[in-house]
This record gives structure tokens, sequence and C-alpha cells, in this order.
């Protein structure tokens, strides 16, 4: 097969990404430097051979394994977002099981409209739906990409395009390709240690790669990371708190409500890729992953005089009583209790009919300074891909592969109690677990046509078949049972999270299979076109036919310019057609139980709930490439418009009529529900932005020195909606990312020592805390805040010729976003609910990081 015409349909080869059979030898370090510095191949985008990023008639944006290794980071999502501008991550504190799963956003579109690939074949989905997303990924459930770990890659691909019309669902905003390292021999072990300025946040990584033979004609690479990281907190009293300590009750915590990022232990990933030449242009692969993972993070403090279904049930006026006769069949005998004081542990008639009295009861008792929950889980990633690819001749080539990928999120609450089971209930609780496993088949075919023109006319076809289930396991007993206490008004279901019950257990399933076909075009020595078309079906909602149109003309040899139209779409996810939740969240500063229902629900449809339909999209992009006495520039304008897009609906106050209906639906805890939501096709959105790049090699300072720019602009417009989305879901999508990003980066070596310097830029944000946005009658906690700079560097030296020591900080200058406060926002008396900074901010919230490194290399 040829390798020197120009590929010109970007697509991510779901299928045949590596093009022709690997070169089983180790490279070593030079050759890999010389690859990535000169040649930058990319393997993404292209049904044929790979070729150079340049010749792309969309952008690609590679990084490179030397990259990877000395941008100071560990985790996957912070090293995208430190080198693609486009890419987001917030942090997400107090964020349900988004703390366990983290959502990332390319150009600004939900986590689950970018496309995942692991050499070349499409990667799994998280079990994890983002319930608290932080407004842009509201019920996003996309894949997790942290679990892959750098030092597992060769290089990593970010195809800034819609490629949906070449490899299906969820590729709006892009694609990013992961390449496994397919080394025969050599290896690498690192052991890594940080921490926060603050002192917290402890972190200790170790990890490794090694490359063997497979036989003389096979590779056989495995890679492992091993990393521990304590929480932190940047946390202050809450007021409430603040006041039953002066009041003298000496049983509340220092910090009852932490802001912060969660604890992570035992967090171990394995990932193996393997290859072997059987001969004839032929050959077969295998590769996939085990990860595992504990996580533990902070929730919402329960007020002890004011906490429904637990401590009063009329918002702090009297505590709420169990008679335990009573739940036993006698009559009541326990007389109420009003709330006079600011400590009602003190109050001579809480001594007198519960402290002193047997029979009464109440969980001032059990947790007199009032409790605050911890959410956490055991999350569990394993994939396999087998296949076998070749050539049957000069012109014709082939890949026919499975896959099966599998996540499990297994939920743990701490801390917490069901109400319910009066003072015999446990502390901690099992909800149950979600599993989302998906099975893929693939056939693809590549034909080389000579038609005449410059070079030979590139056919591909193929055929795709993807079987998605989403499976919800019940939880222990004691997370969802109603206990001998609920007929006295106390809530049912572990306090926070409540369990899944039986009834809501079960497994849902959908099957698709797609056909395609590809044509890239060399009409003449500068100019390249490419043309695909994908037809899908689904057992669900019908079939979809998607396109793509592609062109690159090279002016002269130092410029280009390039474009494409194309459109797309997006699936809803099983988990988002069927999956229903209670869970806990702060609306409008007030803590509050909502349920989230399927869109079938008759209380959703009685809201205006409707069954689930693909999103739609329609994209064009604009742009050059071109170099200047060394200096190399890309620029490219996108506008991608999404039409139904699926995601969380607003929140609705619940009516008695609704709690009837809820009921019989078999919805836990309905009682102490306030709210509910369902996912919806209700609004469509234009997103459009510029990308700037720029890369610059010399000599420096006496060793060699390369500079980068790269540049974002992005801008969301919510062009229709309705009071199902809510204007702020609206402001969220439209303000809460910057709409300025922007790194400088500079790296410099010399014969033993070698320095790498970044500079971030993040544009003004809104900044939102508690998820509440206000309107014109009523403030909010949202502000605009302050753009910031932040400067990540590190410093190597080789003690020897194959090992290494760094030294290095994220942040190096402690900034931190802005902090809060609400008094004149909310004439709340600055009630922070104990956080210190606005949660949104894109760098973060928790200030400088500083670490050292050790590094062999053998």
């Amino acid at each position: 097969m040829s390798s020197t015409f120009k590929i010109a349909t970007l697509a991510l080869a779901v299928n045949i990404a590596l093009g022709t059979a690997p070169t089983f030898a180790a490279e070593n370090d030079a050759d890999k430097v010389k690859k990535e510095n000169i040649e930058r191949i990319a393997v993404v985008g292209s049904r044929g051979a790979p070729r150079s990023v340049d010749n792309s008639p969309v952008p690609i944006d590679l990084i490179g394994a030397a990259e990877l290794e000395r941008s100071g980071n560990t985790d996957m999502l912070e090293l995208l977002k430190g080198t693609v501008p486009s890419f987001n991550v917030q942090s997400n504190p107090i964020s349900d099981a988004a703390s366990l799963v983290k959502p990332a956003n390319l150009r600004g579109l939900s986590s689950d409209s970018t496309l995942i690939l692991v050499n070349g074949k499409r990667r799994h989905r998280a079990s994890v739906i983002a319930l608290l997303g932080g407004g842009i990924n509201d019920g996003a459930q996309g894949p997790d990409i942290s679990v892959i770990p750098s030092s597992a890659l060769k290089q990593v691909e970010v195809l800034r395009d819609g490629a949906a019309a070449q490899y299906g669902s969820d590729a709006i905003a892009g694609v990013m390709n992961f390449v496994l390292k397919n080394d025969a021999d050599g290896g690498s072990l690192n052991v890594r240690h940080g921490s926060y300025y603050e002192g917290d946040g402890d972190t200790t990584e170790v990890s490794g790669n090694i490359g063997m033979a497979l036989t003389e004609d096979g590779f056989a690479n495995l890679s492992f990371q091993y990393k521990n990281a304590d929480a932190t907190s940047r946390s202050v009293q809450r007021p409430d708190a603040q006041g039953f300590i002066d009041a003298g009750n000496t049983n509340v915590e220092a910090i009852t409500q932490v802001w912060g990022s969660p604890e992570v232990n035992d967090d171990i990933t394995i990932f193996g890729n393997f290859g072997l030449d059987i001969g004839n242009d032929r050959e077969v692969y295998m590769f996939g992953n085990f990860s595992e993972r504990d996580v533990r993070g902070g929730f919402y403090y329960r007020n002890p005089h004011n906490r429904g279904g637990v401590y009063s049930n009329d918002d702090g006026a009297s505590l709420l009583i169990g008679d335990l006769a009573q739940s036993e069949g006698a009559e009541r005998t326990c007389q109420p209790v009003a709330i006079t004081t600011g400590n009602v542990l003190t109050q001579q008639n809480y001594i007198d009919n519960v402290a002193n009295n047997d029979n009464c009861f109440s969980f001032n008792e059990l947790a007199p300074g009032g409790f605050t929950p911890n959410f956490g889980g055991n999350i569990v990633d394993t994939a396999i891909t087998m296949g076998t690819r070749g050539q049957f001749d000069d012109t014709l080539s082939y890949d026919v592969s499975g896959s099966v990928g599998r996540n499990e999120s297994s939920y743990v609450i701490y801390n917490t109690l069901n109400a319910s089971l009066g003072p015999e209930t446990p502390r901690d609780f099992n909800p149950g677990s979600h599993v989302q496993l998906e099975k893929f088949f693939n056939i693809d075919l590549v034909k080389e046509l000579e038609v005449g023109m410059e070079m030979p006319l590139i056919i591909a076809g193929g055929y795709e078949y993807h079987q998605e289930t989403f499976e919800v396991t019940a939880g222990d007993e004691a997370s969802f049972t109603a206990g001998p206490y609920t007929d006295q008004g106390f809530s049912i279901g572990s306090n926070g999270f409540p369990g899944f019950k039986p009834s809501s257990a079960g497994s849902f399933s959908r099957q698709n299979y797609a056909l395609y076909l590809d044509v890239e075009a060399q009409y003449t020595e500068n100019f390249l076109m490419g043309y695909a078309l994908r037809f899908e079906d689904y057992s669900t909602f019908g079939n979809t036919t998607n396109y793509k149109v592609t062109a690159q003309y090279n002016v002269t040899d130092d410029f280009s310019v390039r474009g494409s139209v194309s459109s797309g779409f997006r699936a809803p996810t099983v988990g988002q057609a069927n999956y229903s939740n209670v869970q806990t969240s702060l609306d409008g500063g007030e803590l509050v139980d909502s349920a989230l229902l399927p869109a079938s629900n008759p209380v959703a449809m009685q809201l205006g709930a409707k069954e689930l339909t693909p999103e739609e999209s329609e994209s064009i992009s604009l742009g050059a490439v071109w170099e200047i006495e060394g200096i190399h520039f890309t620029l490219d304008y996108y506008n991608i418009e999404v039409t139904d897009r699926v995601s969380q609906s607003t929140k609705y106050n619940l009516t008695a009529d609704d709690k009837v209906k809820l009921k019989a639906d078999g919805v836990p805890n309905v009682d102490s529900i306030q709210q509910v939501s369902f996912f919806t096709n209700d609004f469509d959105t234009t997103t459009q932005g510029v990308d700037f790049v720029a890369n610059y090699s010399t000599s420096l300072l006496d060793g060699d020195t390369t500079f980068g720019l790269a540049y974002n602009w992005n801008e969301t417009t919510v062009d229709t909606y309705t009071e199902i989305t809510g204007d702020g879901k609206v402001s969220r999508l439209e303000n809460d990312l910057p709409n300025h990003r922007a790194t400088f980066t500079w790296s410099q070596s010399w014969d033993n020592v070698s320095m790498f310097t970044r500079v971030n830029y993040y544009g003004e944000y809104q900044g939102v805390h508690v998820d509440w946005i206000g309107s014109p009658a009523e403030p909010g906690t949202e502000i605009v805040a302050d753009s910031e700079v932040t400067v990540d560097v590190e410093v190597s030296y080789h003690v020897m010729e194959d090992f290494k020591v760094s030294v290095g900080a994220q942040n190096i200058f402690d900034e931190y976003p802005n902090e809060l406060d609400f008094e004149q926002q909310t004439g709340a008396a600055n009630n922070s609910w104990g956080g210190k900074y606005y949660e949104t901010s894109p760098f973060g919230f928790n200030g400088g990081f500083y670490y050292v490194k050790a590094t062999y290399s053998f």
C-alpha cells in the first residue's frame, strides 16, 4: 500500500487506524524525538496510511510521549487540558457521581459529544451519568479518560472536527485517539510524589512500561500505574454550623462541609498492547486494560435543627420525634419539642421529652451535631480488543476486529442514615451499582484504484455492529427499605442517595449497525478532496444518514488552505433513556431531594417529557497551514450547530398528585422529594470559535529550544429553548467556560539538564456556586470571574544516562479563583455553604502543587 499520497477524509480509523503493519523493533530515544519534532505523523482521520498532520484537511493536535512525560501531570484529563486550549475540565466538588468520573469538554460541548478511541477503536462509556455536571455536563455520560495512563502512550491525536460521518455517534465536537506504545524492548519506571502548597492532597504514584519481543515477529508492550491521592479542602465553617458551636453544641465538626478534591485510593491501571506478524502482509493484534480505584468525597451538611425527614418536618420549628412504642403498634405518647434556642440539646423540653425518655427518640441523640455524608464508590473498568489486518494484494487491505468494554461503578455513601429505621439505622450504605457494557464488531476494507489522477483513488467501506447495555443493580436492603418509623414522618432510604430498589434494577439494551463509504481523491499534486457517507440504524429510534466533505489546496510549498462541511449526530445513551435516581442538591440555597425520572414516567410526561431522539449537528470549518522562516502556523475557524440537544431538564416542584403517581411507579422516599427532573431534547445551540497554533524550534542558550503557542476562542449561543431547560441552564451553557484560552510553552534541553515551562491563560468566565443562578428579581451566586494566568515549571537532571530526577510545580505562583462573597449578591449574610472559591474555575481551586519525580529508563 502506498504511503506517499495525501489522505483526505479526517475520521479516526475506528477500524484501520494503524494502516500499515507496525515496526516491531524498538526505537531509540533519538529516533522518537526526530519522529515527534520532524515527521509528526498521525494515524487519526485516515482510512489509508498514516500521514503528516500538515497534510490534513482538518486540524489535528499531536501530543507525543515526550510532551506527555514532561507536562508535570499524570491525570490524563489535566494533561490534555494543559495541551489543548479548547479542552476544559472543571473540578466539580460535591457533585454526586460526577466526583467519581470527571466530565470534560471539547469546544464547549458536553463530555459525551467527543468520541474516544484507543488504537483507533471506539472506547466504551463510563457507567456514571453526571447528574450534577456543572450545567454544561448535566446528564452527560462519556468515557472515563482518566483510566488511560501516560506511561502506556506513544502519542495522543486530537481531531478538532466533527467526524460522525466516518465513525458514528458522539463525534460532534471531535475525536481523541490514544495510541498505545508498541516497542518490543526497553521500558521505564517512574516514581512521583507531590503535595499542594496548602499541605494537603498528597499524591504518590508509581508507573512503568516494558516492551518485550513476542517471538521474532511480534511485540508485547505492558504498562501500569498505581496511585493514591489524599483529599483536599478549600472550605470555611458554614454559618449555621458555627452558630451551633457558639450556642454550646460541642458535637459539631470544625469544618462540616468540605469543598475539595476527593480522596482516591488504590487507583491501579494495567494496559497491554500485543502484535504479531503472521506473514504474507498479515498480522494479528490485541490490546486491553484492567483499571480499578476507590473514590470518596464530600457531601452536604445536614443541619440538626431543620433537615427534613430526619431532624424536623416543619423547617426547624420543632423536632421530629420518633415514638418507639408507636413503631410497634401502640398509641403515641411522645410530646412535641419546639425549637426555641440556638441549641435544642440544652432546652429543658428536649431533656425531659427526649434525652430522659426511653420511649422517645430523635436523631439529635445519634448525631447531635448534625452529620455530613461522604459519597464515593469503587470503579472497575475493563476492555479488550482483538483483530487481524493485512492485505489481499498491493491495492486491497482489510481490518476485522471485535471489542468488549465494561465499566462498573459500585456506589457507597458513608456517615449517613436511613431515618425510617430509627435508632437501629446503619451509618454506611451500599446504594447499588451501575454497569455499562458495550460490544463492537468491525469489518473495514480499503481499495486503491489507478484512475489517472495524481495519486491512486482511495475507496474505503465497512460495517460496524454495536450493542450497548446499561444495568442497574439494587442496593443493600437498608439503603432503600421503608422502616418502622416511616409513618411517623421519617424519610426512607440512605439520606443523600437512596439505594436502588429491586423494582428499579434491571438491564436496558440497544443494538445498532452501520455501513460507511469513504472516498479520497488527490485530483492534482496540490488539490485533495475527501467524501464520506455513513448510514446507521438503531433498534430504538430508527436510522440516520450523515455526510462529510473535506478539501485541502496547497497554494505554495509553505502555505495551504483547508476546510470541511459535515453533518453529525449523537444518540442518547441507554442510561439516559432509562435511568431513575434520587439525589440531594442545593436549589436557591436550600438543600432539597430531587428525583430524576425516565422520560417515559407519567409525571415526567405530564411536565413535557417525550421519548428521547438523537441530537443532530451541522459543522463547517475553514483553515490555513503555513510556515515562515521556520515558524509553523495553523489557523482554523469552526462553526457547529447542534439541534435537539439532550440534557437534564430544569427541576420542577412536586404537587401532592405528582407524589401519588410517583409512589405508584415505585420511586423511593417520595414524601421527602421536593423536585423532579428528566432527560429531554429541548434546546439548540451554535458553537463557533478559532484555533491558532504556532511552533518554532531553534538553538538558544547553548541548547535546543522549542517554543509553542496555542490559542482558542470559543463561544456558545443557545438559539432556542423552552422553560424545560430554563434560563439558569442557558446561562451556564453560554457563560461558565472562558471564551478565551491560551498556552505558551518553552522547552529547553542541554546535555544533562532539561526544562519545560508552560504559561496558561484563562479568560473571564461565569463564577457559580452551589448551582445557584439568579434572575432579575432574585440575584444568585453568579459573577463574572476574573481572567487568570498560571505557570507550570519542570526541571530535570540526568544523574546517569538512564536515570533522571525532576522537580516541578503546577500553578507555581499559587493562583486561586475569585473568593466567594455573597452578602451583597444574595443578602444571605455571606453564607457560602462552606466554600471559599467559585467551583466553576477552569484552573481548579486547590492552588499550587509541587512534586519530585524519578525516572529510570532501560
